[in-house]
């Protein structure tokens, strides 16, 4: 997919860009469907087996300052090495031992958490009139790479030779392709470039606008990951069959892709994004509230779910490299949204489903994720405003 305003040599320039792009969920998304083999064959609890899930984003925040080595050895180099320790990972966790699933799993996260930190700043350098329609690229990228994993999964390992271990294993081709397509890049880049000063500014930890940034990454990174661990058996709960709660949830996947496409479309040139901000994390807690109103139209809630999620993802990403002075301070700024970011996606699922233990029902763990999204469209004002750091 390319932006009707990047030029054909534009358009040429990101392959690499979305190469890496596509590299930074498969190895995730691929786990869960084959959750089930990988128990039986290793013998680990199902306790185990499900924090393979979260061990990754919990990875995210641990590893994060790892990305600043683009300081000193370039965004380039930084890349290659990331993408390296993927492929690395992705092979000792399809080795099949315990030791190997964990250990893969954590080096694995590591060079994606790198790559997701490094790319706002990439967009940032690279193409800086474009935010926009390249973070949208990126966003969708991102949601068909795993969707497209999700999905492989479970056949690649009933057709192939060592089963889930051969399905994971699999993952580490295209990461090398990937590395491979930006060694080039990173072999070109002159010391010269390495050292660059970034632009003088308040610490991030000390600006109010980097926390509204940080605060709306976090918040839409909780809510997708709640919806994707417990909308399924919340619509069980108010009666939906499992085949029809999976297709909820389905829905809500794929309106969110769409609206992600449409984003920068939606938005055109404009300067401040406050009010989409605000409308997308309205429209979250609206398909949460108006579920809980009227559960029996759950198909208009979940789309209407997905249009919020879809547009959150997109403009919190952007977020990061518009309110960023250069790109040395958008990975800054990236680190520090996305390692908060993703330390609460992991704990969102565990705290939703211990606020339901302790209630007895969904109804006011839902009402506290209506509450969150209002919080959000506050933030998303501020975040969404036309102000550089």
């Amino acid at each position: 997919m390319t932006s009707p305003n990047l030029s054909p040599k534009s358009a040429l320039s990101i392959i690499p860009f979305l190469l890496l792009a596509a590299n930074l969920r498969p190895a995730l998304t691929s786990v869960g469907p084959l959750l089930a083999d990988i128990q039986a064959s290793t013998g680990i609890s199902l306790t185990m087996a499900g924090a393979l899930n979260s061990l990754p984003l919990l990875a995210f925040a641990v590893f994060a300052p790892i990305a600043h080595l683009g300081r000193r050895l370039g965004m380039e180099r930084t890349l290659v090495g990331a993408l390296l320790l993927l492929v690395g990972g992705i092979l000792l966790r399809s080795s099949g031992s315990v030791f190997g699933l964990f250990a893969g799993s954590l080096c694995l996260a590591a060079g994606i958490g790198v790559g997701n930190i490094l790319v706002p700043g990439i967009i940032k350098r690279d193409y800086p009139e474009r935010v926009k329609a390249l973070t949208t690229i990126y966003a969708v990228t991102l949601g068909l790479s795993a969707a497209i994993a999700s999905g492989l999964a479970v056949p690649l390992a009933s057709s192939l030779p060592g089963g889930w271990q051969t399905a994971l294993a699999m993952w580490a081709v295209p990461a090398l392709i990937a590395a491979l397509a930006w060694t080039p890049i990173a072999l070109r880049q002159g010391k010269s470039g390495l050292h660059q000063r970034a632009t003088a500014s308040t610490p991030l930890w000390r600006s109010p606008l980097a926390w509204f940034v940080t605060g709306y990454m976090g918040l839409q990174s909780l809510y997708f990951y709640v919806a994707v661990a417990w909308l399924p058996t919340v619509f069980q709960s108010y009666g939906y069959s499992p085949a029809e709660a999976g297709l909820l949830v389905t829905i809500f996947q794929l309106v969110a892709l769409a609206m992600s496409a449409m984003t920068p479309l939606l938005l055109g040139r404009r300067r401040d994004q406050s009010v989409a901000a605000s409308a997308a994390a309205l429209a979250m807690a609206a398909g949460i509230a108006g579920f809980l109103l009227s559960p029996g139209l759950a198909y208009l809630w979940v789309a209407v779910l997905g249009l919020g999620g879809g547009a959150c993802l997109p403009l919190a990403l952007a977020f990061i490299s518009l309110r960023a002075a250069d790109h040395h301070q958008a990975a800054s700024l990236s680190m520090m949204a996305q390692s908060i970011g993703y330390f609460l996606a992991a704990l969102g699922p565990f705290a939703v489903g211990l606020i339901h233990d302790l209630a007895g029902a969904w109804s006011f763990p839902l009402a506290v994720l209506v509450v969150l999204g209002l919080i959000q469209a506050v933030i998303g004002y501020e975040a969404g405003r036309d102000k550089t750091l």
